[in-house]
């Protein structure tokens, strides 16, 4: 369930979801956390068209929410990773 939401979320793409999901990355413990990130790595290699969210996690950067915050950055660190 966790890894199909989090890959959900990730090909909806929209500040709303990403948000959501950087709140579950930031609440998450360790098993939860590979989940996730399985998750996003899923989205990410699967069909073309999923929307490029470094720029959402960009904006979430910014988010009043320090957890929101952290769990964008994760995020973007595993957007980056699997990128290289």
């Amino acid at each position: 369930m966790t890894r199909r939401t989090a890959e959900a979320l990730v090909r909806v793409g929209s500040l709303a979801a990403v948000r959501l999901l950087a709140r579950a990355v930031a609440d998450a413990d360790d098993n939860h956390a590979d989940w996730l990130e399985t998750g996003v790595g899923d989205a990410r290699a699967g069909e073309r068209g999923v929307p490029d969210i470094a720029p959402v996690c960009g904006q979430l950067a910014h988010d009043p929410d320090e957890a929101v915050r952290r769990g964008a950055a994760e995020i973007s660190a595993w957007a980056d990773d699997m990128s290289g």
